[in-house]
C-alpha cells in the first residue's frame, strides 16, 4: 500500500509542478493535456523502476536515476514534438523535468 501511495504522491505533486512550469512556459490551454498525458505515462513508470533499483541495486541508484530521468525527458520530449505546438519542446521536457525532480530532492 505504501508503494501505491509514494506514485500516487509522486504523480500528483508532478502533474501540479509541470503544470505550473506549462503555464510560466505560456503552454497554450489546448497543449495542457499533452502535458499530462506525457507525465502519466512516465512519472508512475520512473517512480515504479526507482523504488525497485532501490530495493536490489541500490550501488546503482544514481545510474538506474539518471538514465531513468533521462528517458522520461526523451519521451515526454518526443510526446511535445509530436502532439502539441509547445515551442522548444525538448528544452521544456528538460525544464520541466529538472524541476520536478530537483523538487522531489528537496522533499
Amino acid at each position: 500500500m505504501a508503494l501505491f501511495l509514494s506514485l500516487a504522491v509522486s504523480l500528483a505533486l508532478t502533474l501540479a509542478l509541470e503544470l505550473a512550469f506549462a503555464l510560466v512556459w505560456r503552454v497554450e490551454r489546448r497543449d495542457m493535456p499533452a502535458v499530462v498525458l506525457a507525465n502519466v505515462l512516465t512519472n508512475p513508470a520512473v517512480v515504479l523502476c526507482h523504488h525497485i533499483a532501490a530495493w536490489y541495486a541500490p550501488g546503482l541508484l544514481s545510474v538506474v536515476t539518471l538514465a531513468l530521468e533521462l528517458g522520461a525527458v526523451a519521451a515526454e520530449g518526443l510526446i511535445y514534438a509530436h502532439r502539441s505546438q509547445i515551442r522548444r519542446p525538448w528544452v521544456f521536457a528538460l525544464g520541466a523535468n529538472a524541476i520536478s525532480f530537483l523538487t522531489g530532492l528537496m522533499l
